[in-house]
């Protein structure tokens, strides 16, 4: 044990890894402690494995800045409940990781650290806001990672970086200890190196938690699941999908994973979801609007850093927020509060609450004919460093593939689906509400087959 946490230690140490820039906090003492401890306790569902948190989900081991100047140095009184769920399955919490900041990004570049690196290409993004954790699982250096989805950032990254990235259904995972940034939206998430070790996480820090008022009483997943012939699977491929400016390579991908599920047995048909042109505005007004209030907090009184002399009220709100929150984060505050405002909030907060309606409809009615949907991922592969800050309506459109399962609460997973020009793609795989057993199961026999067709080359 203390030998394998050593090694890890030294991987976080390495000069590879610190050139990721994907690790806001890190102890070698906290983590070599860690292991001396586990190994006078009983074995647990996952003793010694390490783990990346991303740094919006609190612990009590290292500071928790969500990667912000306004929380710099911020230590919580507290630790999440997925954390702790972590340590007592036996696993080891390595590091704190990288992230857009307070999980408003989809590239790791809104950093008040400066940006992460691609674990594969320095000059390209590792996605985001889940950045810092992904980068971390791919490179070898952690063996798992836990990230925020709030419209994406644990699948979007997951299919920029080649792993695994889950997101469990909405309640079925404690929200308590994540830094709230879209309440209705945000879930806790697991990254991995694979569907079994996704699993294995999901299942130490599921189920429900008086401390979450969004918790939900039902059992997480088991740790092992059961066995699945693809020929008992009716998998949807919505026609949305393929006709929103997919990347050649990335069609040919998912359509090589299409065709292998179809050689397997499975039944393989068209589906239509005719909101999903309308998820991501949809997604960005709520988002938005639910930001602008849970950031308002970070006034300087309560939490983090404080700017100006506290004597002029609205001066200090002023410089703490203006100095203390970067571009991104100020930008989306700023949408949110016009989309509440008076005059306003019907035109959009309402409508985009109507969307999200629609959309949860659709997946009802297509989940009456199919058990799954396939999707892509990500509609390129990971994107060069800077190419869409200037422009964000082209940096959100990397998530138009994955934000509406957020806003339906559905779970979903991204399993790697090969490379184009080298670079990793994903396919996702969308389930029921509270399915996500049996997501697991035909995610691990579609990793298998895709796998055994060397779709990872």
């Amino acid at each position: 044990m203390l030998d394998d946490a050593t090694a890890a230690a030294d991987r976080l140490e390495a000069p590879d890894t610190q050139a990721l820039n994907a690790v806001t906090a890190y102890d070698r003492e906290i983590l070599l402690a860690g292991a001396r401890a586990l190994e006078h306790a009983p074995p647990g569902p996952l003793t010694g494995l390490t783990v990346a948190v991303k740094d919006n989900i609190c612990t009590l081991d290292y500071p928790t800045t969500c990667g912000s100047r306004v929380l710099e140095g911020y230590r919580s009184p507290f630790e999440a409940t997925a954390v702790s769920r972590l340590k007592r399955a036996g696993a080891l919490v390595a590091c704190k990781a990288n992230l857009d900041e307070f999980g408003m990004g989809s590239s790791t570049e809104w950093s008040a650290i400066g940006r992460t690196r691609h674990p594969i290409d320095p000059e390209r993004v590792p996605g985001g806001s889940s950045g810092g954790p992904a980068a971390l699982v791919a490179k070898g250096v952690v063996e798992a990672g836990l990230g925020s989805d709030t419209g994406g950032s644990v699948r979007q990254p997951a299919a920029f970086c080649g792993i695994v990235g889950a997101k469990p259904s909405y309640g079925s995972v404690s929200r308590f200890g994540l830094v709230a940034f879209a309440s209705s939206l945000d879930q806790i998430g697991v990254l991995a190196p694979s569907v079994t070790v996704a699993r294995r996480v999901h299942a130490a820090i599921g189920g429900p938690d008086p401390h979450d008022a969004t918790s939900v009483d039902r059992p997480p997943p088991t740790a092992h699941g059961e066995h699945v012939e693809l020929a008992q699977v009716r998998l949807g491929v919505p026609v949305e999908y393929w006709e929103q400016m997919l990347d050649a390579g990335v069609r040919r991908a998912v359509d090589a994973c299409l065709g292998i599920m179809r050689a397997r047995g499975a039944n393989v048909a068209d589906v239509s979801l005719p909101h999903t042109p309308l998820a991501t505005p949809a997604y960005y007004v709520i988002s938005s609007a639910e930001a602008s209030s849970n950031l308002a907090r970070f006034d300087g009184v309560r939490f983090g850093q404080r700017r100006g002399d506290g004597l002029d009220l609205a001066r200090m709100y002023r410089e703490t927020r203006g100095e203390g929150f970067g571009p991104e984060v100020r930008r989306r505050i700023i949408t949110g509060t016009f989309v509440l405002s008076a005059g306003y909030r019907g035109r959009y907060y309402q409508r985009a609450a109507e969307v999200r309606q629609r959309i949860a409809q659709d997946f009802r009615r297509v989940f009456q004919e199919v058990d799954f949907v396939v999707t892509p991922t990500t509609p390129s592969p990971a994107f060069r460093a800077g190419e869409r800050l200037g422009d964000p309506v082209a940096m959100y459109s990397s998530d138009r593939l994955v934000c509406a399962v957020n806003l339906a609460g559905l779970p979903a997973i991204s399993i790697p689906a090969g490379r184009v020009s080298g670079l990793p793609v994903g396919v996702q795989l969308i389930g029921r509400p509270f399915a996500d057993a049996a997501m697991y199961d035909v995610a691990t026999v579609l990793e298998d087959a895709l796998a055994e067709a060397g779709e990872f080359a």
